[in-house]
């Protein structure tokens, strides 16, 4: 983990509210794992006083890119950076997926939840993991294009079956999975759920918690989550753990 400054390359739109950078940081982009994520300070003021966390989207030689969502200010600044300016960055941080190559690899992504989902990926691609992507609606699927040209099977659903398998993303999982290794994020709820199919059928399961941050060096409690060893940090112990592991 190291704190420095790096110049945003690119920022733009996907669609909606959703938005993709690239930042130049060959420091964490050669320390990077799947699963672990950046600290970015987003003003030089006091508003937002916070840093705001980010998973780590993708990796390539000397690139570090971001996945995110414009939901409140801190988000709406990001959004409003220019290539050529500096952003302060700490990174990489916390535990990442505990990730082999083989086969039987499943990653679930929820929504947002995609946003670390693509480096593990990349990574596992020549393993050919099957992606399961689901959300609300059509337009809330993300990067299932950028998936599927790593060679990948993907598979979509959606709450109102405008794409896909109509239904929650936790039902077409009963539909096509037996047995393998479960990589998922995505929103808490769906988590739980996969958490609860894996027990049922008795595979393992990686889930990567998104829980609110403060300091995100593990130092101010603020995102303890229960689990049977008792109470973890997300930004430390964290953010992916064995869905075994916790208490709901």
């Amino acid at each position: 983990m190291k704190q420095l400054a790096a110049k945003l390359i690119s920022n733009k739109k996907v669609k909606g509210n959703y938005w993709h950078c690239v930042i130049d940081a060959p420091f964490i982009a050669k320390k990077a794992s799947p699963g672990q994520f950046l600290n970015i300070k987003l003003s030089d003021s006091f508003d937002p006083l916070l840093r705001r966390p980010f998973s780590i989207h993708n990796c390539s030689a000397k690139k570090v890119e971001i996945l995110y969502e414009v939901l409140g200010k801190g988000t709406q600044i990001l959004s409003q950076k220019k290539p050529g300016e500096t952003l302060d960055i700490i990174g990489p941080i916390g535990k990442g997926f505990d990730y082999k190559a083989g086969s039987g690899q499943i990653i679930v992504a929820g929504g947002m939840g995609v946003a670390p989902l693509v480096f593990l990926a990349k990574v596992l691609a020549k393993s050919k993991p099957r992606v399961f992507l689901g959300a609300r609606t059509k337009e809330q699927i993300l990067c299932a294009k950028e998936l599927k040209a790593l060679g990948l099977y993907v598979e979509v659903s959606t709450d109102d079956g405008t794409a896909g398998f109509k239904g929650k993303i936790t039902e077409l999982l009963r539909n096509n999975i037996s047995s393998g290794m479960i990589y998922a994020c995505g929103p808490k709820a769906m988590l739980k759920a996969v958490a609860e199919f894996s027990s049922g059928l008795k595979i393992p399961a990686q889930l990567s918690l998104e829980e609110h941050m403060s300091c995100a060096i593990g130092v101010c409690l603020g995102c303890v989550v229960k689990t049977k060893a008792g109470l973890k940090r997300v930004c430390k112990e964290g953010p992916v753990f064995n869905a075994a592991d916790l208490i709901w």
